[in-house]
């Protein structure tokens, strides 16, 4: 099993930065990547960005591609998501989650969340 702990969520005004953290521990040998989601207050569970181990490639939400910058730490299980300029639309929890799918993407397990809350 994998087990994910996020970090580095927070108020900041509308323009802001924030850089959120995700550390992988336990079964690591079985993660191709990892991911972010978000989950607003009355919405469903949305896909942020995720990175590829092998590849090193990454993928956005429109939503966010251009703001927000998905990266691992060099040879850990580790991933920064940057968030630059951000809006009030973008307040939400973030969950962090594992990729194990060797080939298609499969999100195995996930983090306990992160608040992320800009003001207007």
């Amino acid at each position: 099993q994998v087990q994910l702990v996020e970090s580095g969520g927070g108020l900041v005004q509308t323009g802001g930065s924030l850089r959120l953290s995700c550390a992988a521990s336990g079964r690591t040998f079985s993660i191709y990547g990892l991911g972010w989601f978000r989950q607003a207050p009355g919405k469903e569970r949305e896909f942020v960005a995720r990175i590829r181990w092998n590849t090193g490639r990454t993928y956005y939400a429109n939503s966010v591609k251009g703001r927000f910058t998905i990266s691992r730490v060099n040879g850990l299980n580790t991933v920064y998501l940057q968030l630059n300029s951000l809006k009030p639309e973008d307040t939400a929890v973030y969950y962090c989650a594992a990729d194990e799918g060797q080939v298609l993407v499969l999100w195995t397990s996930w983090g306990q969340g992160t608040q992320v809350t800009v003001s207007s």
